[in-house]
């Protein structure tokens, strides 16, 4: 799986939670999921179970509390994916 093809998978994951279109529209690693996109903390946990439901991995408390970005989520599912094989 490449890099583009999970920002898209990642993007249709956050698009329900989203409260910022314009910084949907253009979103990149650098986008905070709060800051920019401004899904508020409980719909953050949500995001979190349907990447774990998306990808069939578990994300622990410690990877839960660094996932603020997309380039985080991008690292904490690679390594997560990475682990199961």
């Amino acid at each position: 799986m490449n890099k583009e093809q999970t920002i898209a998978e990642l993007k249709n994951i956050v698009k329900p939670y989203i409260a910022n279109q314009e910084a949907f529209d253009t979103l990149t690693e650098d986008t905070d999921f709060i800051n920019d996109l401004k899904i508020n903390s409980a719909n953050l946990v949500d995001v979190i179970l349907d990447i774990e439901e998306k990808y069939d991995i578990i994300i622990d408390n410690e990877a839960m509390e660094r996932m603020i970005n997309v380039k985080a989520a991008l690292e904490i599912i690679e390594t997560k994916l990475s682990e199961k094989m």
